[in-house]
């Protein structure tokens, strides 16, 4: 059976987006968006499809709540402090390792912080050559 169009393996054509000359078989088809549109173009110009392009298509199920949830009762305050103050509780400090900028000690008695700073200040010459 004969095929209904040439094979155009010699043929010149022109790409769509730059203008530029190149065989018709060098050319690729545009897509975008998963749809392909009439458009030829040159290898330089081809883009492939852009997944970004495709946010909305597919159904996204990001649930934040949660079902029956139950409260944090783990925490403890430590009410008021002899001096009628109210005191912190159970989880106002950040413990970690070298805390910086040291505790409180008036009201954990002192995180401990050995953290030292140092620096230099030198100078620079510059020659040409």
């Amino acid at each position: 059976m004969a095929s209904r169009f040439a094979s155009g393996k010699n043929a010149i054509s022109i790409c769509d987006r730059c203008g530029q000359r190149f065989q018709l078989t060098k050319l690729k088809k545009l897509t975008i968006k998963t749809k392909q549109i009439n458009m030829l173009v040159c290898p330089d110009c081809w883009d492939p499809d852009h997944p970004q392009l495709l946010t909305g298509t597919q159904p996204v199920n990001d649930p934040q709540a949660l079902r029956n949830p139950r409260p944090d009762n783990s925490y403890v305050t430590s009410g008021t402090l002899s001096d009628g103050s109210t005191g912190l509780g159970s989880r106002d400090i950040a413990w970690g390792w070298n805390p910086v900028g040291g505790g409180n000690f008036a009201v954990d008695g002192g995180t401990p912080n050995t953290l030292v700073g140092v620096g230099y200040v030198g100078t620079v010459s510059v020659t040409t050559v």
